[in-house]
């Protein structure tokens, strides 16, 4: 599941960034960005998954979901909890501010895009039709 890769991937950034320090490529106070950006990604994440649990609707990945929704962080991105936790992500590896954390954040997002995305997609438009495909012309994949 994709929070369980989210997990894995932060975790590993961390590890990996005191286990094989690499070139520092972000320095102090310029890392703290990363905080702010922890702290948006968490905010979107949060704030996505509170309106699909207030809607009722499907918040996991192979669940089909009951409702068709534009509103809130859907107006700017198909998949805000995806987008929420990239940028929890960067945001560690800017603070972390070294090169090797970033490789998880891409792998992260490749997996994420080539394995749960076309799926979930596929799920939308067999269930809302034209009105995901209309949706889908109009709001981006990640924004």
């Amino acid at each position: 599941m994709p929070n369980g890769y989210f997990f894995i991937s932060l975790a590993l950034a961390i590890l990996f960034h005191f286990m094989f320090p690499t070139v520092k490529i972000i320095f102090s106070p310029y890392n703290l960005i990363g905080v702010v950006l922890i702290i948006i990604g968490i905010a979107i994440t949060s704030w996505t998954n509170s309106l699909l649990l207030k809607k009722q609707t499907a918040t996991e990945p192979n669940e089909i979901p009951t409702l068709f929704i534009t509103s809130g962080p859907f107006k700017f991105s198909r998949n805000p909890i995806y987008l929420g936790m990239i940028i929890v992500l960067f945001g560690m590896d800017i603070f972390l501010g070294s090169l090797f954390p970033f490789i998880f954040s891409i792998l992260f997002i490749i997996i994420i895009d080539r394995f749960f995305i076309p799926t979930e997609e596929k799920n939308l438009e067999k269930k809302f039709g034209d009105r995901y495909v209309d949706y889908k012309k109009r709001v981006g994949r990640w924004i």
